[in-house]
């Protein structure tokens, strides 16, 4: 799977989870009649959609996809493209965690409310990083895919040739003009 694929769907998937979250905790607390803890959460989501909109207004990568970009090795051949296998394998806690949380709902409904907040920060910190490394492929001509790890293994990247940006040409900065001018 591309990595660039895999961080968009790992905010979609965030954002999901927030909003199924959300709507448990919303459920549990009616049933339960404690109409205080709908408040409180929503106070909870707002101050987590701040915190997650100002940890994500960077259009650079963090320093964490930094390191992985560039630790990425160069294959000789093509990596297996198994999307939903790398989306369970590598967002296996996410799942648990929502799955845990949705579990508990009913019984206390405070447990899916916290767990929406951290579903919104994570969706919103990480939306602009599948742009930033589509920049990265862009300007040096690779494809970063993920490589096939254990789920419990941090993970690692393969770089493969791609098509690179020709955009200085394009805006008549290209090499052959600047060769052709005098020197001073």
């Amino acid at each position: 799977m591309r990595f660039t694929d895999f961080l968009r769907t790992t905010v979609l998937i965030s954002a999901g989870a927030a909003s199924l979250l959300a709507a448990v905790t919303v459920a549990g607390a009616v049933s339960n009649q404690e109409d205080g803890v709908v408040a409180v959460a929503a106070g909870w989501w707002l101050m987590a959609a701040a915190f997650g909109m100002w940890s994500g207004r960077r259009r650079e990568t963090t320093e964490s996809i930094s390191n992985l970009l560039a630790g990425a090795r160069m294959p000789t051949t093509l990596p297996e493209v198994r999307p939903w296998r790398t989306v369970l394998n590598r967002l296996w806690p996410l799942f648990f965690c929502t799955l845990g949380a949705v579990a508990l709902a009913f019984l206390l409904p405070q447990v899916p409310g916290v767990a929406t907040g951290f579903a919104i920060i994570w969706a919103l910190a990480w939306r602009r990083q599948g742009s930033a490394v589509a920049a990265i492929e862009e300007r040096d001509g690779a494809r970063f895919y993920i490589d096939k790890t254990s789920p419990i293994k941090p993970m690692k990247l393969v770089r493969t040739p791609g098509f690179r940006s020709n955009l200085l040409e394009l805006n008549g900065a290209s090499r052959s003009s600047r060769q052709t001018q005098p020197r001073l």
